[in-house]
């Protein structure tokens, strides 16, 4: 179903918002975006990565915040910064490492959301007297739930499925009714600072960081077998924890390519297969379920990766309405646990889950 109108103008009337300012242009072109709507607007930075810390100097969160307060101080706003480093440290790298030693592939950008923007920052928002708090996440929020954004192709609500819902009535997402390119002509309309940066990528707040490096940083390698379904050895790894289901760059091997099928941490193998069709599977077990919207019927659309086009199926929950089963009408490429699958009927989407 597609969503209504934009609710934006409706809101205004001098009402305090806080926009998340990364120094990045979407969240910059937000905030210019609700200062010229009329609300009562303050930036504010989350410091979630130290200069002391593993890959600090090649982290981009010194010059974020520098372009960050160049963008406020172009639009005339108050600029803050919130110093989350500790709680990044046990929410989301705590979080990502443990996924990892225990062998599945967790996504550090969905729990950040969950406890990181749209949990601790949030609340303190609120505690500093906001009515709103606003991102620059290309999704759309409309009566409390979540649609995607315009720009299909950037559409972020894949990781949005996990925060709370109950914040929906207090946040803003100001440039989902626009594309990328949209928001780069607004960015230098409004004559940002940052109207040419390119986007971040990598983990997030910690920016452009090799991940198996990062990896490796934590949870020390630890040489085992590569093997094939038939559980021939054809090389070695670094380490089980490093591969995902799906890979095929990194492995070493010649007379592929070949792609990751599977990996076991305990036995630290991991296996491979030179047939693409040993990735397909029909069928998934979600689990740890956050529901914005019951679906209408059992029919449902649903992303098991973010940017996938999303594929039909039916999703059948169980009793206790925590966990269930989605069954897709085509098999799908790669299913990796500890990865989100996220339904959606039509732009709607209804809930988040991990993959099990």
């Amino acid at each position: 179903m597609p969503p209504p109108p934009s609710p934006i103008d409706s809101l205004k009337h001098m009402k305090k918002v806080i926009v998340a300012m990364s120094g990045g242009v979407d969240s910059s072109v937000s905030a210019a975006l609700l200062k010229k709507a009329g609300f009562d607007v303050t930036g504010m930075l989350m410091k979630c990565w130290s200069a002391e810390d593993p890959f600090g100097e090649s982290c981009s969160a010194q010059d974020d915040e520098r372009m960050a307060r160049l963008a406020a101080a172009h639009l005339g706003i108050p600029f803050y910064s919130i110093n989350l480093i500790k709680e990044y440290k046990e929410r989301v790298v705590r979080y990502l490492l443990e996924g990892y030693r225990k062998g599945i592939t967790p996504n550090p950008d969905v729990m950040c959301n969950k406890e990181i923007k749209f949990g601790l920052f949030f609340d303190k928002a609120m505690e500093l007297g906001a009515d709103y708090v606003a991102t620059g996440h290309y999704a759309r929020i409309r009566n409390s739930a979540i649609f995607m954004a315009k720009d299909q192709n950037k559409d972020q609500s894949y990781f949005l499925s996990f925060i709370k819902p109950g914040v929906l009535d207090r946040v803003i997402f100001p440039i989902g009714e626009y594309t990328k390119p949209e928001v780069r002509k607004l960015a230098k309309k409004f004559g940002l600072p940052n109207a040419e940066r390119k986007d971040s990528q990598g983990i997030c707040f910690v920016g452009k960081v090799d991940f198996v490096d990062f990896l490796k940083e934590y949870i020390p390698a630890k040489p085992g077998n590569i093997v094939d379904m038939q559980g021939n050895v054809l090389g070695w790894h670094e380490g089980a924890v490093y591969y995902t289901i799906g890979q095929r760059k990194g492995l070493g091997l010649g007379g592929g390519p070949y792609f990751v099928v599977d990996k076991n941490v305990k036995k630290n193998t991991v296996t491979v297969s030179a047939n693409g069709d040993d990735l397909l599977k029909k069928e998934v077990k979600i689990t740890y379920i956050n529901w914005f919207s019951k679906p209408e019927n059992e029919v449902v659309e649903a992303r098991i990766r973010y940017r996938q086009t999303p594929a039909p199926g039916v999703f059948q929950v169980d009793s206790t309405g925590n966990s269930g089963k989605l069954v897709f009408s085509a098999p799908q490429r790669a299913i990796t646990p500890g990865q989100l699958a996220v339904l959606y009927q039509g732009e709607q989407m209804l809930a988040g889950g991990i993959i099990a």
